[in-house]
């Protein structure tokens, strides 16, 4: 089971499927399918990559090698029969073309399921070990059955997997048995830590080929303010059994849920390093029935720009096209980092434009990103196929030594679908996120009096998480100064007026100053206790400002998006509580 490496360091699309069950799973439904069979129809469908993830055990891969292994001293011993050399070269030639990897799929607390794929050099009697240090029972540690008792809870696995050197998958995700199932009495804070957690590598959803906003892999694209780590998602079979049931189109077989998956090898180690990148693109559904290629520029652009990426037709000098693209840069790595797209507009209707000469681009902005922000900022410029079209890509990081600045003392920050100049207020929190463990942990001073403004202490319902609240507004000499919240992520930003207030901030003000100074009096469409100050729509992107009421008073929150709405609010714009 050696690498099988590309030509040279480029990558090329391989074939995955990374939730194979065997007749080790004691709910296999045809148990007299061999492991040979599951090879064969693996090879055939073209798999390159297969994980052998039965029910709490590894029983099933060990078999098959066991199986191997007996044939080859029977080799040894010369005492082969026609039938066994046949198996045992039929075997040698798949397992040339076919990578198979080890692993399970674990049932932690809850009845929560986990795949857990290690490389090929990891013993099987090491992951057995594994298993047993999760409580899955010696007596049931060759049943393959998904019923164990009581095991580990959901973060601990993760954690024992990673650290065991295995690739931790959150299976079937948003289905039966996921740890972002719908319709699970599941808390909040907890289904966040399930799904973000650093120990977890990706989610395997059932829904990688729609599109929309409600799907899963868009749901976990990193703009919902609770959920800003951005997952991997990549789709599995779980196959039960070699075919698809035609009784049960559901019911599926060996590679009929596949991924491709962009590596430089065919090996585990190419896959982790895939599973830890923050390149999203070199995954994609794989579409056996469609010719179509997976096209993951326009797919961005359908979704539009938002916190995570955006769209440039051009970086010419003129214009000043090159240096918004160099502060969008520098807004996403002081912010969650993001993806930038340039050669396309963000209307998905107009075709892409493209750039000239894409090695040079390249080149050009590397060197641009390398000589304008401070201090020095590792990004990924790449260039992707849209429309017929060459379309640069940069993948920006989220910054780990904040703020970072354009020109040496222009610092940018990302708001919503906008980038815009930090003010000092959210340079202080850009400072203090990137201070050293140590100066964070020094001694907390005495406490002080909340200062004017700070939110109420949130005990029912909590505020939407996008948009912008007006917490406060003092006037000095003649002038407004106002106090705002950003939904997203709590910080206070002071002394804003309507001159130095970026878009949204502006927009806020706008819409507060015609509002009566007795709010009890403003037109709100009251439900219960949120309220509907005004819906305005551009193109698919619907913002809202809204009302809430409070022991405080009346608090308004301006330019929320759906991505921050939950709860009530979901029933006041007419959707459903998450």
């Amino acid at each position: 089971m050696a690498k099988r490496k590309g030509r040279g360091s480029s990558r090329h699309w391989h074939l995955i499927d990374l939730h194979l069950h065997t007749p080790a799973s004691n709910d296999y439904e045809e148990p007299e399918v061999s492991y040979l069979d599951i090879l064969r129809r693996s090879h055939d469908v073209g798999l390159e990559i297969v994980a052998f993830t039965d029910h709490n055990t590894v029983a099933g891969y060990r078999r098959m090698q066991e199986e191997v292994r007996q044939l080859e001293l029977l080799e040894e011993l010369k005492r082969l029969t026609d039938d066994e050399r046949q198996r045992l070269t039929e075997y040698r030639k798949l397992l040339k073309k076919v990578l198979v990897l080890p692993g399970f799929e674990f049932t932690a607390t809850f009845g929560f399921h986990i795949l857990a794929i290690f490389p090929p050099s990891k013993d099987y009697r090491e992951i057995e070990h594994l298993l047993l240090s999760m409580n899955i029972p010696a007596e049931k540690l060759d049943d393959g059955s998904s019923n164990v008792g009581a095991t580990v809870d959901v973060l601990t696995a993760y954690r024992t997997i990673n650290n065991a050197g295995g690739l931790v998958i959150a299976a079937h995700a948003n289905s039966t048995h996921g740890v972002a199932m719908r319709g699970f009495p599941l808390g909040g804070q907890t289904k966040i830590s399930y799904t973000q957690d650093p120990n977890l590598h990706a989610l395997e959803v059932t829904d990688l080929e729609q599109r929309g906003r409600r799907t899963t892999a868009a749901f976990f694209s990193g703009i919902k303010p609770e959920y800003p780590r951005r997952m991997h998602c990549i789709q599995g079979s779980d196959s039960h059994r070699l075919r698809r049931d035609p009784k049960n189109k559901k019911n599926l077989g060996v590679g009929d849920r596949a991924t491709e998956a962009l590596l430089p090898e065919v090996s585990f180690d190419a896959l982790m390093d895939l599973f830890k990148s923050n390149d999203f693109a070199r995954t994609r559904p794989h579409r056996r029935a469609s010719k179509e290629v997976f096209d993951f520029v326009q797919q961005a652009r359908e979704e539009g720009a938002s916190i995570i990426q955006d769209f440039h037709e051009s970086m010419s000098v003129r214009g000043g096209r090159l240096y918004a693209v160099i502060s969008n840069v520098c807004a996403f790595a002081n912010t969650n980092g993001g993806t930038l797209y340039i050669g396309v507009s963000a209307e998905s209707k107009t075709l892409p434009v493209g750039v000239s000469n894409p090695s040079e681009a390249v080149k050009r902005l590397k060197r641009e990103i390398s000589n304008r922000i401070s201090p020095p900022l590792e990004c990924q410029v790449d260039t992707q196929k849209s429309q017929g079209k060459t379309v640069l890509r940069v993948l920006v990081p989220r910054g780990e030594d904040p703020p970072y600045a354009v020109d040496d003392n222009k610092i940018y920050v990302r708001d919503e679908a906008e980038t815009g100049l930090a003010v000092r207020d959210e340079i202080v929190q850009l400072v203090r996120t990137g201070m050293p463990a140590a100066v964070e942990m020094a001694p907390a001073k005495a406490p002080v009096p909340a200062e004017e403004g700070a939110a109420p202490e949130e005990i029912g319902l909590q505020p939407p998480r996008t948009g912008v609240e007006i917490a406060a507004v003092n006037e000095r000499d003649g002038v407004k100064y106002y106090t705002m919240r950003d939904l997203r992520n709590g910080n206070m930003v002071k002394n804003v007026t309507r001159s130095s207030a970026r878009r949204l901030w502006h927009y806020a003000i706008s819409q507060y100053s015609q509002l009566p100074t007795d709010l009890a009096k403003a037109d709100i469409t009251w439900q219960g206790e949120v309220g509907m100050l005004r819906v305005q729509q551009r193109g698919k992107l619907k913002r809202y400002d809204m009302a809430q009421k409070s022991p405080q008073g009346i608090r308004l929150y301006f330019g929320v998006t759906d991505d921050g709405v939950h709860g009530e609010w979901k029933n006041l714009v007419g959707g459903e509580g998450e």
